[in-house]
């Protein structure tokens, strides 16, 4: 069966032409694709014939929203989607003044088992294709009716350990008979996976790049975050610089501050003393508070930025939205696992 959601155009031209239809038609149902419709009934400036050979030859699966959240607070919206398998992923779209963004996943679980993290409780199922990430944000859009502007690859998964299917979605989003949302609006967030840094430094898309640090030091990093120990700290800042002088692009390092963990002086200092060099900026997160794990949020966070502020480095403190909803990744299906039996609610 054909993933016709994944195909980029020139892939729907070949696909549509051995099935004896002229190639103009690639164009037409691409577009029709990326408009979020939901069965190709209704392509309707498609003729009958066509849009059964579509049907037979792969069917849409648009996903199901088996829960919704939308916070009081802010207007932040939290979605659980359930996929064709009956697996389930998360976005979340955010109001900001530069205009809406949606968070998407780019695996179903995620197998990087950072400590502090709702999403890798489970460990990981699948990856996503482009198709199913594509509609995170075309169904997040359909069904908000708000547009969207900005994309982060933040959600549940680690976007380096599916990379080859990363980049497809990121042709497709950005294509202009598409969604035609730009690179310098997309974010892709890694752990620390140094071949896909480097691998993502060759191909020089003009997308931020987002590194989840959260400690400058291996001893520290290691604890939290077990993909350390595969590619430890000094490495994957070696792999940050190279891919500036590569790219030209700064590196936006993600830190969720950690109580007695990683908000000392010394560890700032570490920091500053690691991006020396090359421009980077510090996006201090207020600890979201998961359940299963021991980490509370750090009490000293204005501190800790201004001893990075003081040594020349930018660093701001990420504006926390959607407190009063399951905002943290992977919270809404972890609760919704519990309630099926699939993980232990302790």
């Amino acid at each position: 069966m054909i993933d016709w959601k994944s195909l980029t155009p020139s892939e729907l031209t070949e696909a549509l032409t051995a099935l004896g239809e002229p190639a103009y038609r690639g164009k037409q149902v691409f577009t029709w694709l990326h408009k979020g419709v939901e069965s190709f009934e209704e392509m309707g400036n498609l003729p009958k014939p066509l849009r059964e050979k579509l049907h037979r030859a792969g069917a849409l699966s648009p996903p199901e929203i088996a829960r919704k959240q939308v916070s009081r607070l802010d207007g932040t919206v939290k979605y659980l989607w359930k996929l064709a398998d009956g697996s389930c992923v998360e976005s979340v779209l955010m109001a900001y003044r530069h205009g809406n963004t949606v968070c998407i996943s780019s695996q179903v679980g995620c197998r990087m088992g950072c400590a502090f993290c709702a999403s890798t409780i489970a460990g990981k199922v699948r990856d996503l294709t482009a198709g199913e990430m594509l509609d995170q944000v075309l169904f997040t859009w359909k069904d908000s009716g708000k547009t969207i502007s900005n994309i982060v690859l933040m959600g549940i998964g680690e976007p380096m350990d599916n990379l080859d299917a990363v980049l497809r979605f990121l042709e497709l989003v950005n294509h202009p008979d598409g969604i035609n949302i730009g690179m310098r609006h997309i974010s892709l967030s890694t752990c620390g996976v140094i071949p896909g840094i480097r691998r993502l430094a060759e191909l020089a898309p003009q997308l931020t790049l987002s590194v989840s640090l959260h400690a400058p030091d291996s001893e520290t990093r290691g604890t939290l975050m077990p993909v350390n120990r595969a590619y430890d700290v000094e490495g994957l800042f070696e792999a940050c610089h190279s891919y500036f002088q590569k790219t030209g692009r700064r590196i936006s390092f993600e830190y969720a501050l950690i109580d007695g963990v990683n908000d000392y002086d010394w560890q700032a200092d570490l920091i500053v003393k690691r991006l020396r060099g090359m421009p980077g900026h510090v996006n201090l997160i207020p600890l979201n508070d998961v359940r299963e794990s021991p980490y509370k949020p750090s009490r000293r966070m204005a501190p800790f930025q201004k001893r990075l502020e003081s040594q020349g480095v930018a660093a701001t403190v990420r504006r926390s939205l959607g407190g009063d909803i399951d905002a943290s990744c992977g919270q809404l299906r972890r609760r919704a696992m519990e309630e099926k039996g699939e993980i232990p609610n302790d």
